[in-house]
């Protein structure tokens, strides 16, 4: 049988400047076409559903393969996160990131609810740059945040203040991370750059996505 995995994307399109931003679609396209190819089948899914905004910046630079771009078609009618309510059915979640993720997916109580119940069945909770956003709420049944402990990593503080855009997000996710008690692992800036604790794959920046995908295939197989 299939394996299946939920992707959940960002619906959020504005800074706290008001400046556009949305998914990085990289990010997601990597990762989609690794699980394509390992024959899984994918729910995308966000937290408003329909359109996910891809951040303009994501498309800069000339160097895209047509792969990675085509993979847009499947972020155009995404399923509403309230509508998913039955983890049993999938065997990963994979978050992607972009700076959208710092603004809809802290607090959204359908995706902690979610991921709280993947990991404690013992399914894959993956997540890469800021993506990892999404965990900053989740809290065990024994009500202890579920990165306490844990070693992970995700877009750091440095590359964060390198985007110029630290002043821009509601927080710097490594820093908020390490106040939940997580043990971050962090590498130069724009390293390919991945954690495992046991079910939890964490990825640093676009560069570590097909890394963090990649692992996700291996343990699903």
């Amino acid at each position: 049988m299939s394996k299946h995995v939920l992707m959940v994307v960002t619906t959020a399109d504005k800074m706290l400047n008001g400046n556009e931003t949305g998914l990085w679609l990289s990010e997601f396209g990597e990762a989609y076409v690794e699980f394509k190819k390992a024959g899984y089948e994918v729910t995308v899914a966000s937290p408003k559903g329909g359109k996910s905004p891809v951040d303009a910046r994501s498309l800069e630079g000339g160097e895209i393969p047509q792969e990675i771009l085509d993979t847009a078609q499947y972020l155009e009618n995404t399923v509403k996160l309230d509508e998913v309510t039955d983890s049993s059915k999938f065997d990963a979640i994979f978050l992607p990131g972009g700076h959208g993720t710092m603004f809809d997916f802290p607090d959204n109580i359908y995706l902690q609810d979610l991921i709280r119940d993947l990991y404690e069945e013992d399914k894959i909770v993956a997540a890469v740059c800021h993506g990892p956003a999404g965990l900053v709420g989740v809290k065990l049944s024994d009500e202890t945040p579920l990165v306490a402990g844990k070693t992970l990593t995700a877009f750091t503080d440095e590359e964060e203040r390198e985007t110029t855009l630290d002043k821009d997000v509601p927080f710097l996710l490594e820093t908020r991370l390490r106040e939940l008690g997580a043990e971050f692992i962090a590498k130069d800036n724009w390293a390919d750059h991945m954690k495992e604790d046991k079910n939890l794959i964490t990825g640093q920046n676009p560069q570590s996505t097909t890394s963090v995908a990649k692992e996700v295939v291996k343990r699903l197989g």
